[in-house]
């Protein structure tokens, strides 16, 4: 998951960030508001956790903007304004949820898991096939034979972006994006690094490669 991080203060973006990078998505940190309405154009991303009390613009001005555009992109205000009528002006201006600081981050991964199911119009926790299940929560996969199996970060990543879209081709490009944030750097073939550990975990025909195209699971039977 690419997450477009709207925070200004310095301790609380560093944390979140971690967590973010922990969680297994890519995380890009921005401290104004200015500069989020200028990333969020440019960059497709699957979520945005915006502060409202930013530098240069305020969080609801950036969110008006991104709605301006008819830009669907799950938006959840992360703030220290608690009061009803700000959490309502948040919410009208197209925010998808408010949470309140300080938080435990458990919950908001838990809450940003919701949205991006509401978005995909999935009332489910996981995600699949039919072949495999993947459990966002605890980044597990269960096998069609009832085996459960651990994946470490990136692995993860990579493959929620695939499931995420049965039977849609992902480039290398697409992919690296779901796994790497600003700043980091893509190592060599990571790609095919990762899907040769995944194949060697879940069996080599579950994720398939179309030549010069890019990759792919299966859609349900």
């Amino acid at each position: 998951m690419r997450v477009l991080l709207v925070e200004d203060d310095r301790m609380i973006g560093e944390a979140m960030a971690q967590a973010l990078h922990d969680a297994a998505s890519a995380a890009d940190w921005v401290r104004d508001g200015a500069t989020a309405i200028e990333a969020s154009r440019d960059q497709r991303y699957d979520l945005i956790l915006l502060d409202l009390g930013l530098p240069h613009c305020d969080g609801i001005e950036v969110l008006r903007a991104i709605r301006a555009r008819e830009d669907p992109v799950p938006v959840l205000i992360v703030t220290a304004r608690d009061a009803v009528e700000q959490r309502v002006a948040g919410l009208d201006a197209g925010a998808d949820d408010y949470v309140v600081k300080p938080f435990e981050m458990s919950e908001l991964l838990a809450r940003m898991r919701a949205v991006s199911r509401r978005k995909d119009g999935r009332g489910e926790a996981l995600l699949g096939n039919g072949r495999i299940m993947l459990d966002p929560a605890s980044h597990e996969v269960r096998v069609a034979a009832g085996d459960i199996v651990r994946l470490s970060a990136r692995e993860f990543a990579l493959l929620r972006a695939l499931l995420a879209r049965p039977g849609a081709i992902l480039s290398r490009t697409e992919l690296e994006d779901r796994i790497y944030g600003w700043g980091e750097e893509v190592e060599s073939n990571a790609v095919e690094f990762l899907i040769h550990a995944l194949r060697k975990k879940l069996g080599q025909d579950v994720i398939r490669n179309v030549r010069g195209v890019g990759w792919l699971v299966d859609k349900a039977a």
